[in-house]
């Protein structure tokens, strides 16, 4: 069985296989989640005996992931996302399908589902300001029933894990946001769990502290600690940097679901930024124009003061880009910047919906 790239049309939730074939740890099979929709006073006061409606937030869902796979859940806010890790870490009931944590169903074995699966969510509260690192550390340790002789050898082992180690003795009301996010995770892995459900884990962090978080997830968490980790994220170039494979989802169904190479080959953005003389905008429109390049279009406001910057699709990656900028040289117009344009959030979704339409 190959992962395919984009859920077949008859069988849109349809799971992918795990890379290399391995048993999964995290099997996910048609999960769904609806709940009733809010009505307010004065509807209740004219209507009180009318049933209000139910919106369906995660809708026949199925996935597979495998062990120390870095699984990406990637989706607008409203996707379903939180929901279905509520769902998979035993906090909610799901209204319709299955899902197993090695082995574990996440009904009928709930007990055995927590010990095997810990979520950590971004901006929680749980932790107790007035206490240093290690005093929350073991306090937890104490709830998650750690054998007492092992405790300060375990929380030692974490502060160093998640580069604590020397802020230890420092109350987390000091601690910075990137601080308390690996504080959250080193008391997530006290019990040595299986898989770490990360919920928006950047969310509260700065461009550069994200990065460098995102660094540690990939290289401590997913790789030395080899933790399966599913993160859930509404941004693309996260999801895309961190994970071995990507589902995407849109207001509860899964769009798609594959490898980040694959949907990156679906989706593939050709649009590029160029940047040229102000003066010479009309010549470069007709001198693309000449070679074929449709769809040029000059964004307002965009460039430094005697510059404009155009928008412009151009297939063929980087060597693509280099062809044609040699084209505009050779016909006298000043380049003085391309860069290729990031593909947001909105721009996959729109692609996966397309694609899925064109499917069927």
């Amino acid at each position: 069985m190959s992962t395919p790239a984009v859920a077949a049309p008859t069988s849109p939730n349809a799971p992918a296989e795990s890379a290399g074939a391995r048993e999964a740890i995290v099997t996910v099979r048609e999960l769904s989640k609806a709940f009733p929709v809010r009505r307010g006073w004065s509807e209740i006061a004219r209507r009180p005996w009318r049933r209000a409606g139910r919106v369906t937030v995660v809708d026949r869902v199925s996935f597979d992931v495998g062990p120390a796979e870095f699984f990406g859940l990637l989706g607008a806010n409203g996707a379903g996302k939180t929901t279905l890790f509520r769902m998979l870490s035993t906090q909610l009931l799901p209204d319709g399908g299955t899902a197993r944590i090695a082995g574990c169903d996440i009904v009928r074995n709930p007990r055995e589902v927590r010990s095997l699966l810990t979520p950590v969510v971004a901006d929680e509260r749980s932790l107790n300001w007035r206490l240093t690192a290690r005093e929350n550390l073991e306090l937890f340790a104490a709830l998650y029933a750690v054998p007492r002789n092992r405790v300060r050898e375990r929380v030692t082992q974490l502060l160093e894990a998640v580069e604590l180690h020397e802020a230890g003795t420092k109350m987390v009301g000091t601690f910075s946001s990137g601080m308390k996010q690996r504080l959250l995770i080193a008391r997530a892995l006290l019990p040595k769990p299986r898989v770490l459900l990360l919920d928006e884990p950047t969310r509260s962090l700065d461009p550069v502290s994200a990065r460098r978080f995102r660094q540690f997830l990939r290289e401590e968490i997913a790789g030395r600690q080899g933790c399966t980790v599913l993160l859930a994220t509404h941004n693309a170039e996260e999801a895309f940097e961190l994970c071995d494979r990507v589902a995407v989802l849109d207001r509860g169904r899964l769009l798609a679901v594959g490898r980040v190479e694959e949907l990156m080959g679906e989706v593939r953005d050709d649009r590029y930024r160029m940047t040229v003389r102000a003066g010479q905008v009309d010549l470069a429109v007709r001198t693309l124009g000449e070679m074929g390049r449709a769809g040029v279009r000059e964004l307002e406001g965009r460039g430094p003061e005697g510059w404009a910057v155009l928008e412009l699709p151009i297939p063929g990656g980087p060597g693509g880009a280099a062809d044609v900028v040699s084209r505009l040289s050779r016909a006298g117009i000043d380049v003085a910047g391309v860069e290729h344009r990031p593909l947001t959030l909105a721009d996959l979704l729109e692609r996966m919906v397309r694609l899925k339409a064109g499917s069927r």
